[in-house]
């Protein structure tokens, strides 16, 4: 059983990273040099939901298949699953209100816009370092 749990978890493991790595230094560069600033703005306003939902199923998924094998390591997950459900729920409609009041003409949400996007930007790259530290307890043997 615990082999099955364990190619589980690196599936999803490596599933997980690979898509943030994807969607971080391709999908998101790609759009804005293909779109101009405004329909790469809405496009991408719509593909970040699916892709916090699909991190949070990931994630989430790896860090169950990883209770039985390494605690440690579903705990890692477990809190990269956490960040993905915050930048979704918490973070991500501020972030769009804060961003459409300043494309209306409101000054004042340029700041609070700024800070919150910078800080679903460093949860992300926290989360895709975490979760190649877990990659990398696999590649160690470490559980």
């Amino acid at each position: 059983m615990q082999g099955i749990a364990a190619g589980t978890a690196l599936f999803a493991t490596a599933l997980l990273l690979g898509g943030m790595v994807f969607f971080a230094f391709v999908v998101a560069p790609t759009v804005f040099r293909a779109l101009e600033a405004k329909a790469a703005g809405a496009f991408l306003r719509r593909l970040f939901p699916v892709y916090y939902v699909w991190g949070t199923g990931m994630a989430g998924a790896a860090a169950i298949a990883l209770v039985p094998v390494a605690w440690e390591a579903a705990i890692v997950l477990a809190t990269v699953t956490a960040g993905f459900v915050f930048a979704h729920q918490a973070l991500m409609p501020r972030i769009n209100a804060y961003r459409d009041a300043e494309l209306a003409g409101d000054a004042s949400a340029k700041r609070p816009f700024t800070r919150l996007h910078a800080l679903s930007v460093a949860i992300n790259l926290a989360q895709m370092l975490l979760v190649a530290l877990v990659l990398v307890g696999f590649a160690g043997r470490a559980w």
